[in-house]
């Protein structure tokens, strides 16, 4: 490591992973991260480049499990190593970060994305924040997103109260072990969710954190 790359890493900004199914909370408590927390915060994620891409290209990073389109994986691939390029760029400089992505491997074959962001984010402050909330709450945000005429998610039917895609989120998008924290939306509001953040950046970080433990496990 190069004197310019230690000093980097002492002086990095915090990153803060928020990984959950849609509809759980995450950009709510982004939100108030940014409103709220100490110092310069971006937010970078699923929602923020969903606004950069073409229609063709959608939902990029986004993409749900099930190895329903395979033709899209790679471009999922190249725009999540893309997404922790930048990440690692705003951290070195010193700015604070707040992700909010739905990480997982349900795709038609293995594309490693996880390890990939251990990679890329080596050495840098980083926390992985589980974002849990039960499937009913989920469902009955979906209805009022739909009503209200914000984006349109997938909605349940009497017939198929929890469609099988939503549950294929709801399982997919945790499964990779134990996270830094976890926060759960289903009756906590999203200020509260951020404050158990804050107190936990307030005390001694996980060690090793998920990030370092994925790490380690890819290097062995």
């Amino acid at each position: 490591m190069t004197p310019d790359t230690e000093r980097e890493i002492r002086s990095a900004g915090q990153i803060l992973i928020l990984n959950g199914a849609p509809r759980s909370g995450k950009s709510s408590i982004a939100k108030v991260v940014l409103d709220s927390f100490p110092g310069l915060w971006v937010n970078l994620g699923v929602d923020a480049q969903m606004a950069t891409i073409s229609e063709q290209h959608r939902p990029g990073i986004g993409l749900r499990p099930g190895g329903e389109h395979p033709e899209k994986e790679a471009v999922v691939q190249q725009l999540y190593r893309a997404l922790h390029e930048t990440i690692a760029a705003h951290s070195r400089l010193g700015v604070n970060v707040v992700v909010d992505a739905g990480y997982h491997e349900a795709y038609s074959q293995p594309l490693h994305i996880l390890d990939d962001c251990a990679r890329r984010l080596a050495g840098l402050p980083v926390l992985f924040i589980g974002v849990h909330c039960e499937l009913a709450t989920i469902m009955a945000r979906r209805a009022a997103s739909a009503s209200n005429g914000t984006i349109h998610y997938l909605q349940g039917s009497p017939n198929d109260p929890v469609p099988e895609p939503v549950q294929r989120w709801q399982m997919a998008v945790h499964e990779h072990g134990p996270y830094d924290l976890d926060v759960d939306t289903t009756d906590k509001t999203p200020e509260e969710c951020a404050r158990e953040i804050l107190t936990l950046l307030a005390k001694d970080r996980p060690s090793p954190s998920f990030f370092e433990r994925r790490l380690t496990l890819i290097q062995t």
